[in-house]
């Protein structure tokens, strides 16, 4: 597939095949769903979510979809994602299966509750 440079999300979902396009589509709604105030944005220059910080992330690719929910979403639920290939930050959803919608949300929102106590951190060391 050839590198994304959209400006806007619906730029990029609009040229992946419609199998691929509705499963991206599916991730994007639970995250919007399960952070309806997260701003979407593109960064590094996939489909990101912010809110307090950079909560996730998710690419389209040729044989999966990955999802980026960083370090401490990978860690938090290892053993969740255990059935998925996986590294520090990222997990590979292959197109082949059903995404795991309810552990995405789930992780989405571990990801704003880590958002906000980091946050809170940094607050009282100042």
């Amino acid at each position: 597939m050839k590198e994304n440079t959209a400006s806007t999300v619906d730029r990029y979902l609009a040229d992946f095949p419609p199998e691929t396009k509705s499963l991206l589509n599916q991730l994007r709604e639970t995250i919007k769903k399960a952070v309806p105030e997260a701003e979407e944005v593109i960064s590094y220059q996939m489909p990101a979510y912010k809110f307090h910080g950079m909560l996730v992330y998710f690419a389209g690719c040729k044989n999966h979809i990955g999802f980026y929910p960083t370090s401490s979403g990978i860690a938090n639920f290892k053993k969740e994602l255990s059935t998925y290939k996986s590294s520090k930050g990222s997990v590979q959803f292959p197109l082949d299966q059903p995404l795991p919608l309810e552990l995405i949300a789930e992780i989405v929102r571990f990801r704003v509750i880590w958002n906000l106590e980091r946050e809170k951190e940094k607050r009282k060391k100042k």
